[in-house]
Parts: C-alpha cells; sequence; structure tokens
C-alpha cells in the first residue's frame, strides 16, 4: 500500500473520576467504547473506503485521574491487556476494516501495585500490533520509575517498538511526550513511519507548543504525525472546552495537511503518503535532516546528565513502591536541585 486515509478522530471524552463508585466507572467506559464504534463507524462510511487508520484521543475511556491512589485508579479507570475493553476495540476495528490507535491506562500483572498510561494500535484483523508505555510523565507511574525491573521483564526493544504493517511502520507518542525530541527521534530511528498521537490538550489560534512540535517532530525525523485532540472532557470541574480541537495531519515536511476545529470533529482526515515519504527520505540534500544526524556526538552528554533518575519507584532490594500523591513533584525537585548543584542551571 502506497498511499491511504488517515483520520485524527476528535470526540468528547467522559471521565470517571467523579463516578460514584466502581460500577458506574465500568458502565461509563462501556457506554464511551459504545459511542466510539458509531463514531468510528460514521465517519468511515462518510470518508470512504479508503480510510485505513483512526486515532482516537488520550485516555479516550476515562479521562484521567484525579488525586486517587494507585489502588482506587486501577479500580476506577485502568482495563486489564487480556480484557473485554481490548476485545471490543478490536471489534470495532476489524467491523471496519482498519488500524485503529488510541490511548488508556491499563494494569500490568508483574507491576500489580502500579498501573501505565499506554497507546496501542490494533490492526485490522483486531489484534493489538502495538502497545506503548508512556515514558514521560507528571504525575502517573511509568516504565522508567522501575527501569531496572522493567527491562528484565520485557526488554530494552520494549521502550520504543515500532509495528511493521500494511500502512507502514506505525508507532505512537503519548501526550505531552510529543514535547520531547528524543522520544520521536528514538522512534524515527526504529524506523517508524507515521506517528499516531494521542492527546488532550489545550487548543488555541495562536501556535501553542504543543502544535509547534508536531510541526517539528514531523519534520526532523521525516515522518507523519496523526494527532488526536480530545473535544472536551466532561465529568470533571475543569471548563469544558479546555481541551478542544486543533486535532491535525502533519506530513514529513513539516506541513500542517488537514486541521479541525472545535467540537466533536472528523474534519482532521487526509492522505498518508508512504511512497512520498519514501522518496523524500531516501533524495540527499540540506532538506533531508534525519539523514545528516551525528548522533555519536551526544551519548556521553546524555549518559553524564541523565537529569530525572530511573527507577525512583524501586527501593534498595529492587522492590516496587507504590507512589505516594507528592511522589513525582519531590523527585523532580531532587532533579532540579541536582542540576543547580552541578552548574546547569544557576
Amino acid at each position: 500500500m502506497t498511499s491511504y486515509g488517515a483520520l485524527a478522530l476528535q470526540i468528547k471524552v467522559q471521565a470517571t473520576a467523579q463516578c460514584a463508585d466502581v460500577a458506574s466507572c465500568r458502565q461509563q467506559i462501556n457506554a464511551s467504547l459504545e459511542r466510539v464504534a458509531a463514531q468510528v463507524a460514521a465517519s468511515k462510511a462518510f470518508i470512504g473506503p479508503h480510510l485505513r487508520l483512526v486515532v482516537l484521543p488520550e485516555y479516550f475511556l476515562t479521562g484521567y485521574p484525579m488525586g486517587e491512589t494507585a489502588a482506587a485508579w486501577r479500580a476506577r479507570g485502568c482495563v486489564a491487556v487480556d480484557g473485554p475493553e481490548y476485545e471490543r476495540i478490536g471489534a470495532i476495528a476489524s467491523a471496519n476494516g482498519l488500524f485503529l490507535a488510541g490511548n488508556l491506562y491499563e494494569t500490568d500483572s508483574h507491576f500489580p501495585d502500579l498501573y501505565f498510561q499506554t497507546s496501542f494500535i490494533v490492526d485490522e484483523s483486531g489484534d493489538v500490533v502495538l502497545r506503548y508505555r508512556r515514558l514521560i510523565s507528571q504525575f502517573g507511574p511509568t516504565p522508567y520509575d522501575v527501569l531496572d525491573r522493567y527491562l528484565d521483564i520485557y526488554g530494552e526493544r520494549s521502550l520504543f517498538p515500532v509495528a511493521d504493517t500494511a500502512l507502514g511502520n506505525l508507532a505512537a507518542v503519548a501526550s505531552e511526550e510529543i514535547l520531547f525530541p528524543e522520544i520521536s527521534r528514538a522512534l524515527a530511528l526504529r524506523g517508524a513511519e507515521v506517528l499516531c498521537h494521542s492527546s488532550s490538550e489545550v487548543a488555541s489560534p495562536a501556535l501553542t507548543p504543543k502544535n509547534a512540535a508536531k510541526r517539528a517532530r514531523a519534520y526532523e525525523n521525516h515522518v507523519y504525525v496523526v494527532s488526536a485532540n480530545t473535544a472536551g472532557v466532561g465529568g470533571i470541574d475543569l471548563p469544558n472546552a479546555s481541551v478542544d480541537g486543533a486535532s491535525q495531519i502533519v506530513d514529513y515536511a513539516g506541513r500542517v495537511l488537514v486541521e479541525a476545529a472545535a467540537g466533536e470533529s472528523m474534519a482532521a482526515n487526509g492522505e498518508v503518503s508512504l511512497a512520498a515519504l519514501r522518496a523524500y527520505r531516501r533524495r540527499p540534500g540540506m532538506f533531508n535532516l534525519f539523514s545528516r544526524q551525528r548522533l555519536a556526538l551526544f551519548g556521553d552528554l546524555y549518559r553524564d546528565n541523565p537529569v530525572y533518575p530511573a527507577n525512583s519507584l524501586l527501593d534498595d532490594d529492587g522492590q516496587v513502591r507504590t507512589p505516594s500523591p507528592s511522589h513525582f513533584v519531590s523527585v523532580q525537585s531532587e532533579a532540579i536541585a541536582n542540576l543547580l548543584e552541578r552548574g546547569i542551571l544557576r
């Protein structure tokens, strides 16, 4: 396949954080799945059979945790890797003959005291072909916080997965990770051609940091970025339209091909041309930034200056600690203090 249609589907998210109990949380998750199924099917019917990739927003089933303990959020807002929610997502993909990407919170039997925010890609047979756990988060646990144990279980290749599919090499970036160039660069070095970016972010007529980053990540790595934002988040006190609009597709030269306005929308749909991307990447010239990198210059600098420490949720015996509400801000404060002490910050 040399080209196909892609859609950054902008839908409203209904949060579970203020549900009365666990049972009502699960009912709401099921209702959200039914709504997604209807909207994906309607979008496919309207756009046409060439639509082969749909990207859903960040935490589209539940919204985000609002100060719950890890145990409470696992019960109220997480799904199991082999749970019925993934079966339903797979059924939506297979029923519509397309790949479906999104982002949610899931549990992991190897880390029963934690949860991970996960971006997934399901193929048109309904199988999960990619599972990427968010590596940089301000308030939630990540594989980086238990890195040594995570690598022992899943291996180094699990950190930056890329799926070789009929739609090219697909990868996923979670939310604000688009602001960190190394995440997208690592995926590109693994061969990624299309980044599925599930987000929930402030949209503005002005150029936001995330929208500037999408263009930069697309151009510096010569990849497509299919970025789906929420159409607001309901069920919380935050004004609903704070995170609404600007879902978009950016091409390998950093050009915004399509962009949605506010509200639930399938307007951010366009063509992904693998043939054009691959030809662009193969041509020498100043424009071809990806082939001009000198990455050997940076290895020692990165290794000697990790900034934020790994394994902050492992104790001295390598056992997992459940994070307290203040844990992540405390570790960040220590990182800033260390940068000051070393003279990197003043």
